[in-house]
């Protein structure tokens, strides 16, 4: 409720000085509120562009010693691992997702070996970076099935927690998959490994970038919509985030995040869980690309991620997690 009024009441009077907004700030923004995603390619001392993605890159696992360092370095507590896996090793059914020495597999083993627990790893589960067709799971006449695609995501898990991942992060939006991967984990003894289920995930016209670093891009010839969330519903979210706090998730994403942050705030209202957000690949080249063109500058940035973090997000996956970090005063 709104007491007194102009000239008695002037809000203005605060703003006037930089430490009198800094008392008065609401949100604050920090490293402790970024994860960086990291894009890993095969072969030996490899940096490679992305071409759709300007300042971002794939990098061979022998180069991650460098970019972790960085991260750990800028106190960002967690990088989130993501395979530009070789055609050659891609099929209908996904089989190189099982294989122990895949890239994620091997990035794991490498990060944990050398960094132990001064840096969190996060893998997501699904088959889109394994599969011939693009999809994130088994596809049977252009429809991807959930309970046969689940029968394979938990073993994907499994595998990702032996190696050593600390956040398994089911991406793949099938029904269900979060209650049977962690009663998989449980089984096996892997009580403390966390699931961050990507609960809202919605059929996007913003991953362009992000499936071309990935190299799914080209594969994928239908459209994700009919397992991805539908862009104009938003109460739907709270029965995906109910049912999967239900069925034990530890944390739950959103994902695009900017079009998307009245559903950040709707969920961080009703559950009282912590709620990350994506900012992903077409978000940060849109935002990339405007600097480069001077329309905008870099502060747009920080605005963009504080928004986040006013709508409610514990954490934020953000391309700009690293430079950014650098900026913030940790």
């Amino acid at each position: 409720m709104i007491t007194g009024k102009y000239p008695t009441l002037r809000l203005r009077r605060s703003r006037k000085y930089d430490w009198s907004r800094k008392l008065v700030q609401e949100n604050n923004l920090s490293s402790s509120d970024l994860i960086y995603p990291i894009f890993l390619i095969e072969g030996k001392n490899r940096k490679q562009s992305i071409k759709s993605m300007p300042g971002i890159y794939r990098y061979s696992i022998d180069q991650l010693g460098i970019i972790i360092n960085n991260v750990i370095k800028n106190k960002i507590p967690m990088v989130a691992l993501f395979p530009s896996t070789p055609n050659k090793k891609k099929d209908k059914i996904g089989t190189e997702a099982l294989n122990e020495d895949n890239l994620v597999c091997r990035a794991i083993r490498f990060i944990k070996k050398r960094f132990k627990n001064n840096i969190g790893v996060m893998s997501d589960v699904a088959l889109d970076p394994y599969t011939s067709h693009g999809h994130d799971g088994l596809l049977k006449k252009n429809y991807v099935m959930n309970d046969e695609t689940i029968d394979v995501l938990i073993k994907q898990a499994l595998i990702q927690a032996q190696m050593g991942c600390d956040v398994i992060a089911p991406s793949d939006m099938m029904d269900g998959r979060v209650g049977k991967i962690r009663k998989f984990l449980d089984k096996n003894k892997y009580h403390d490994v966390q699931i961050l289920s990507y609960a809202v995930k919605f059929a996007s016209n913003f991953y362009g970038p992000f499936r071309d670093a990935v190299g799914s891009k080209k594969s994928l010839k239908s459209d994700k919509k009919n397992y991805q969330m539908n862009f104009s519903n938003s109460d739907e979210s709270l029965r995906e985030v109910a049912l999967d706090i239900k069925e034990g998730a530890d944390m739950v994403m959103v994902k695009p995040g900017l079009p998307y942050l009245d559903v950040i705030q709707k969920i961080k209202d009703n559950f009282k869980i912590p709620v990350l957000a994506y900012q992903v690949s077409g978000e940060y080249s849109l935002i990339k690309n405007g600097i480069k063109n001077k329309i905008i500058n870099e502060d747009c940035i920080v605005e963009s991620l504080m928004s986040f973090k006013r709508a409610g997000a514990s954490a934020i996956v953000s391309y700009f997690a690293l430079d950014i970090s650098k900026k913030l005063k940790f």
